[in-house]
């Protein structure tokens, strides 16, 4: 132990005036250099009044970057305190600091995170500018409530069985306008399957009297009690999904007019129609004026996901140096773990990064497409597993994406047939050029025509 920190203090100074903080629940550690203080270790409580007790004992003593972990959602008070002051902070993954033998203490922690810093070997995480931190918090704070909104109608659902009303057998969507109709005269007390039945919208697919057989159930009053509750609390949360969708609009307005309006015109929409569950207002049109590009020109990428893509990653791309470094960032490039010039493992990083995410779900919806994406995805998953494709989807999307924002670049798609002809060309120019090696000439086979063979 003593030999290792001895290698460590010799390592270079990078950041003189650096402090290092574990972060806890209940209390904060922090340590700064030995010269700095005569206690160079101290223990803060995580109240508002301790938080500022910290930073003013960092700023006094001439701190002028911190490095802590980030460890659950207990730092973002003491980041957002330091960072008003004027702290360099650095958010670190915990991967980066830990399995250090010996040291596993909060003291030590913090002690070790410090002297790492001071050296320059900690590596910040991403963290987009405060405006686009500000619109990221209701976009995520809007998908928590559709989450608990649709755990509300798996329990009208529920009650529904449980008086047997077959509802949903015959209506699509009980939450369309035909069912909340429906669903809401039950509430009131209209139980009689035929009254109900005239409800139905005329864009319903099913008939009245398909409708009125399936609404002929046993409507206990228990069940009808917690139909109502769960009526009432769908009601609510879809009422606070669209306060969320306002504050979301009206955050947008307002980084457009920060950033600059775009003034060109903006593009045809790609795909007609409006998405289920979608957000309720003009997103494209929105993200066009903030962005200057129309990201749902990309297959795979809906207004609601290019949303919340600029609410992960934002909108300045530059920093990440180029497209590899950003798929890096979101753990879908290859790996490159190597030992003794042999490539042990190419496998790519586990994460849990909502853009990475996101994006592998956007690649298997357009893997079911006719489109160039779709057929990349088609080619790569019968040759190396779904599994797989989907990454590599994935990456080619996050690369557009990536181009498109920083570069400006338009995407327009060759379709299908056009990469699968590309893909064709590839495969015979290797062919020929293997054939050559080998002493033999690829030639074309002959063209078969009605009749006989040309």
């Amino acid at each position: 132990m003593a030999h290792r920190l001895k290698n460590v203090e010799s390592f270079p100074v990078v950041h003189a005036r650096a402090a290092g903080i574990d972060i806890g629940s209940r209390f904060h550690v922090a340590s700064i250099a030995a010269d700095l203080d005569a206690d160079p270790v101290r223990t803060f409580g995580t109240f508002t009044s301790d938080l500022r007790a910290l930073r003013d004992w960092l700023v006094s003593r001439g701190i002028t970057t911190v490095a802590m972990e980030s460890t659950g959602v207990y730092w973002i008070p003491l980041y957002e305190i330091l960072a008003e002051q004027g702290l360099e902070v650095v958010l670190v993954n915990a991967r980066l600091g830990r399995n250090v033998p010996g040291r596993k203490s909060d003291v030590n922690d913090a002690q070790w995170l410090q002297r790492l810093h001071t050296s320059g070997l900690l590596r910040g995480s991403f963290r987009p500018a405060e405006d686009i931190l500000a619109l990221r918090s209701y976009i995520r704070q809007r998908e928590c409530l559709v989450s608990i909104a649709a755990a509300n109608i798996q329990h009208i659902q529920k009650a529904l069985d449980q008086m047997n009303i077959q509802l949903h057998h015959v209506v699509t969507d009980i939450t369309g306008v035909t069912g909340m109709n429906i669903l809401h005269a039950i509430v009131m007390g209209e139980h009689n399957p035929k009254v109900l039945a005239t409800l139905r919208n005329g864009s319903c697919k099913a008939t009245e009297s398909e409708i009125s057989a399936a609404l002929d159930g046993n409507y206990r009053e228990e069940h009808l009690f917690a139909l109502g509750q769960c009526m009432d609390l769908y009601t609510i949360y879809r009422e606070k999904i669209g306060d969320c969708e306002r504050a979301m609009e009206s955050r947008l307005k307002h980084l457009a007019r920060t950033h600059g309006c775009c003034t060109e015109a903006l593009p045809a929409p790609r795909a007609k129609g409006k998405q289920h569950q979608g957000i309720n207002f003009d997103v494209r049109t929105a993200l066009h004026s903030l962005t200057g590009v129309d990201l749902t020109q990309i297959h795979g990428i809906g207004p609601g996901l290019a949303l919340k893509l600029v609410g992960e990653c934002g909108t300045d791309m530059t920093k990440w140096p180029s497209a590899g470094h950003f798929t890096s960032w979101l753990c879908l490039a290859p790996g490159n773990k190597v030992s003794g010039g042999k490539l042990l493992s190419s496998q790519t990083r586990r994460s849990s990064n909502k853009a990475a995410v996101m994006l592998r779900l956007a690649a298997v919806t357009v893997g079911k497409t006719d489109t160039a994406l779709g057929a990349f995805y088609r080619r790569l998953a019968a040759r190396i597993g779904k599994a797989k494709a989907v990454t590599a989807t994935a990456r080619k999307i996050a690369v557009l994406f990536y181009n498109s924002l920083r570069y400006g670049m338009v995407y327009a798609d060759p379709g299908a047939s056009a990469y699968d002809e590309r893909y064709r060309q590839r495969v015979v120019s290797n062919l020929r050029r293997r054939a050559e090696a080998l002493g033999f000439t690829l030639a074309d086979a002959p063209m078969t025509v009605s009749g006989g063979v040309s």
